[in-house]
């Protein structure tokens, strides 16, 4: 039960950092897309290097950390930079997504340094046997939402001096 409230709390912040911060889907999207590629090249040296930092012992729950922030932190890094949602629907949705994709993309290196049985073991194997086609789905409405997006009007965009 404690690996699924830690998952919620996961989706809960998730969603909460995107609807605060109004940002569209589509370029979170791929941004957690470009994350979890880095993070599939480096996934055994994430770990090493925040090893030898010697702030935190070598273990899964290092690994797993690692590779969790490697994930996030291009789409957090543009969480503070971007295109905006002007409605609530919007927002509300773009969250969802946002927030469905990156569990999508966190359930296996979360899962290291977590115990499954059980319950929290169920609901893994669900959303291992679906994540392919999760992410497939939120890739392609990530790239949908790009098309939907328009830019500024040009008055907004110039700087007066």
């Amino acid at each position: 039960m404690i690996v699924i409230a830690i998952f919620a709390a996961i989706a809960i912040a998730l969603f909460a950092g995107a609807f605060l911060s109004k940002r569209r889907f589509g370029l979170l999207g791929l941004a957690l897309t470009a994350g979890a590629t880095l993070s599939s090249m480096w996934s055994y040296d994430a770990g090493l290097v925040v090893s030898s930092t010697g702030l935190v012992p070598d273990g899964p729950l290092t690994n797993a950390v690692a590779l969790s922030l490697i994930v996030l932190l291009p789409a957090i890094l543009l969480l503070f930079h971007g295109y905006t949602y002007k409605g609530l629907l919007g927002r509300v949705i773009g969250s969802i997504l946002f927030a469905v994709l990156a569990l999508a993309f966190l359930v296996e290196p979360i899962s290291f340094a977590l115990p499954l049985t059980g319950a929290a073991n169920d609901a893994y194997v669900v959303l291992m046997q679906n994540k392919n086609l999760i992410i497939s789905i939120g890739v392609v409405l990530a790239v949908v939402d790009l098309f939907f997006t328009k830019p500024a009007p040009k008055k907004s965009r110039e700087h007066h001096h």
